[in-house]
């Protein structure tokens, strides 16, 4: 069957071109979806005057799309191993996006030709299909990723995290004996008080323990002076007999 391409299909066909495929293919893909049409005389003429204007179009804004994106540098990181060689690729759809991320436009994956993924670092010049005659270059430097490295404060913190606890667990228990230390206290007073008018109270009594013995001594005296009084006056009666 013939049909006119109302739009692009990749492989197949671009849109205005007139071609014979299968009747299947036609009937249940191209033309259900619009993508093709019956290539009547009448019809062909239509579209082939619309597929033109439309084909001028595109191409200014193919040519224009070009101008902002010939020559721009894309930068992309990747990890990468020994030799260079990346333990990831990177693709034609990393690319397109990395470059609507630097010019603000977008890009169909598809219009970059990249033969394979890009799995070593290094700097490569991509061309980019946007049309009959349109291929503009782009430079792609993939370079490698730095690993992050952890502060070692942070270890310092769970560390002293860590500690906390134990200090903690031994607070109570300081608290506790300071607490029956100053339980204690008022009790320890009182006894030192005790004590100290226990030793007032044998001072006071010492010394009348020692008047006594020095009273029983004159007592003792006076006794003896009275019997050596009489027994004078027993000696003179005798010697007066």
């Amino acid at each position: 069957m013939k049909v006119i391409f109302l739009q692009d299909v990749p492989n197949v066909a671009q849109a205005g071109q007139v071609k014979e495929v299968a009747d299947g293919y036609a009937r249940n893909y191209l033309i259900p979806r619009k993508l093709a049409a019956l290539a009547q005389p009448q019809a062909v003429s239509q579209i082939e005057t619309r597929a033109k204007k439309m084909e001028v179009r595109l191409t200014t804004e193919m040519k224009d799309l070009a101008s902002h994106i010939e020559g721009k540098e894309v930068s992309l990181k990747a990890k990468a191993g020994a030799k260079d060689k990346l333990y990831g690729s990177i693709t034609s759809a990393d690319i397109a996006a990395e470059l609507q991320n630097v010019t603000g436009l977008e890009i169909d994956k598809r219009k970059i030709e990249l033969a394979e993924p890009i799995r070593q670092l290094g700097s490569y010049e991509i061309a980019l299909k946007l049309g009959k005659d349109i291929t503009p270059k782009i430079k792609v430097t993939v370079i490698e990723e730095e690993a992050e490295e952890k502060p070692p404060k942070k270890e310092k913190k769970v560390a002293k995290k860590k500690a906390a606890p134990k200090a903690e667990k031994k607070a109570p228990k300081t608290a506790k004996k300071a607490a029956k230390k100053e339980k204690k206290a008022p009790e320890k007073e009182e006894k030192a008080t005790k004590e100290k008018k226990r030793t007032a109270k044998k001072v006071a009594k010492e010394p009348e323990a020692e008047k006594k013995p020095k009273k029983a001594a004159k007592t003792t005296k006076a006794a003896e002076k009275k019997t050596t009084k009489k027994a004078a006056k027993a000696k003179k009666e005798e010697k007066t007999e």
